[in-house]
């Protein structure tokens, strides 16, 4: 009888171990997709019947940068050079647009601006006008409350902002944040 070497030995044992451990894998793949299946079957009809489901409104990309856009228009009518951003309902940055000449603080002021006025449904102007009340809001993270903060509103509910900086006073600031606020509606 012939004498095998020892590699045709390891390569035959390495050929079947594979073997074996295939058809366990593939045997325990087919045990766990027949256990799952009613599980994914309740998932769904639990999804279709709107029980564990929410519906948010909120801007696209395309109207964020129109509204973005119309505020940078607004300040270059006027002369100034700002930045502009627009936030969704959670805060989160959707269009940032940093003006030809704008100041270096601007686009960051702008964001916190943005997430002041969608995180309290009001213009930052008025709610500059709350820290004599409450003097601790300003130590919130991420707020700014200077003017220049818009919200942007559907059925009464925020559901974006638009923040300006740049301008040499709040008040213009938010007044080319309104004008894309206004765009929107059009």
């Amino acid at each position: 009888m012939k004498k095998t070497s020892v590699r045709t030995r390891v390569l035959t044992g390495t050929v079947v171990a594979a073997a074996l451990a295939a058809a366990t894998v593939g045997a325990v793949s087919a045990s766990a997709e027949t256990t799952e299946a009613p599980a994914a079957a309740a998932a769904v009809k639990s999804d279709t019947q709107n029980k564990n489901l929410t519906q948010t409104t909120g801007l696209t990309v395309e109207a964020a940068t129109k509204a973005a856009q119309a505020s940078l228009d607004a300040a270059s009518k006027a002369g100034q050079h700002i930045s502009v951003a627009v936030v969704d309902r959670d805060g989160i940055t959707r269009v940032l647009l940093k003006g030809d000449g704008a100041g270096p603080q601007s686009p960051e002021s702008a964001e916190r601006k943005a997430f002041t006025a969608v995180s309290w449904n009001a213009p930052t102007s008025e709610l500059a006008k709350r820290l004599a009340q409450a003097p601790n809001l300003k130590d919130i993270p991420g707020t700014l409350f200077l003017a220049g903060g818009a919200p942007v509103q559907a059925k009464g509910a925020p559901i974006a902002a638009i923040g300006v900086a740049g301008a040499p006073s709040g008040d213009l600031d938010e007044q080319f944040a309104q004008a894309g606020v206004a765009e929107l509606a059009k």
